[in-house]
């Protein structure tokens, strides 16, 4: 699909700068630039790139003052970054624009479906199950019983939804994600242990975004939820029971363990851990690696570290631990006088 410098432009309500006729078909780096391609330069320390990018349109700030000649043709907007990331959708939406039934697939007798919804060769629809309008489930896609989805929403390659789970609408479900299984539930018996039933569900609301091979846990009772429009990177663990609050993000190799509550716009950075049946405040922040072994209770908290802590008083406690081998060769040779 082509588009010229002058459609771009319009469709971003920006000004072109050379030849408004010049097309592109495909995106590109600024420092890998080929003809036909389009890229942006919104960090400075890549202006050099664009006195000798192959790229036939760059997008820039209406603020960028050029020191050399550029030969191609440039896009002023406001936010060359968030111009080229509408133009990434926009092409993501065309590149994944399909519809229609694929066969083979199964879909239960009682399953209903939207309008305009794209299923996937071997993807299954178990029994009352409801999908809404225009949602997009690719091939090998598991969706059980009782689940509903809502509008909008794409269910990429290989998800597995058990029974009851609710998705709600525009969000986005990666490859390998399963829904639903069940939370870690074991009684001590004698010996060995008994399976504790896990009846609960799944509910993810609208406009969230699961990375790929995420498992999130059915409840024991109730519902594991995720809240609007969190965001969770790929392989992470949500344990039964867990509430993710609204706008939280987490990133990759993260694990919540079971019925703790996080609260809103919280960010949590990769392979932290947050043990089970805490609370954490709206707006807090969990450094990397860190180990969460109590309530946060103050919002906007940052912490880090194993068990997590005030970064503040981390970064002091740091800053002795590295000078503990400095202040045992005194203590020794102290000692020794």
């Amino acid at each position: 699909m082509k588009f010229t410098a002058k459609q771009i432009a319009e469709s971003l309500q920006g000004t072109v700068e050379g030849n408004a006729d010049v097309w592109v078909n495909n995106v590109s780096k600024i420092e890998e630039g080929k003809p036909n391609t389009l890229s942006f330069l919104a960090n400075p320390k890549y202006e050099e790139y664009i006195y000798n990018t192959k790229a036939s349109i760059v997008l820039v700030n209406k603020t960028f003052v050029a020191q050399k000649k550029i030969d191609t043709t440039l896009i002023r907007v406001d936010d060359a970054y968030q111009s080229f990331a509408a133009l990434l959708e926009i092409y993501n939406n065309v590149m994944q624009n399909k519809s229609g039934i694929e066969q083979p697939v199964y879909i239960a007798a009682s399953s209903t479906q939207g309008q305009n919804i794209y299923l996937g060769a071997f993807a299954y629809l178990g029994e009352n199950s409801v999908i809404g309008n225009n949602v997009k489930i690719y091939p090998h896609a598991y969706i059980g019983d009782n689940v509903t989805i809502g509008d909008n929403t794409t269910i990429h390659a290989g998800v597995k939804i058990y029974s009851q789970c609710v998705i709600g609408s525009n969000c986005t479900i990666h490859a390998g994600v399963v829904i639903g299984a069940d939370g870690f539930g074991f009684a001590p018996q004698g010996e060995g242990y008994k399976k504790v039933p896990q009846i609960g569900n799944v509910i993810i609301e609208d406009h969230v975004e699961i990375g790929a091979n995420t498992a999130i846990d059915r409840a024991t009772l109730g519902s594991t939820i995720i809240r609007k429009g969190a965001k969770l990177d790929n392989l992470i663990q949500i344990a039964h029971n867990v509430e993710i609050g609204e706008n939280t993000v987490i990133a990759g190799h993260s694990a919540i363990a079971g019925s703790s509550k996080i609260g809103k716009n919280v960010m949590i950075g990769g392979q932290a851990g947050v043990i089970g049946h805490l609370t954490v405040a709206d707006g807090v922040k969990i450094a990397g690696q860190s180990g969460v072994g109590q309530s946060i209770d103050k919002e906007n908290e940052i912490v880090q570290g194993s068990p997590a802590f005030s970064i503040g008083d981390y970064r002091k406690s740091y800053v002795m631990f590295r000078k503990l081998p400095e202040i045992e060769k005194r203590l020794s040779a102290l000692e020794k006088k």
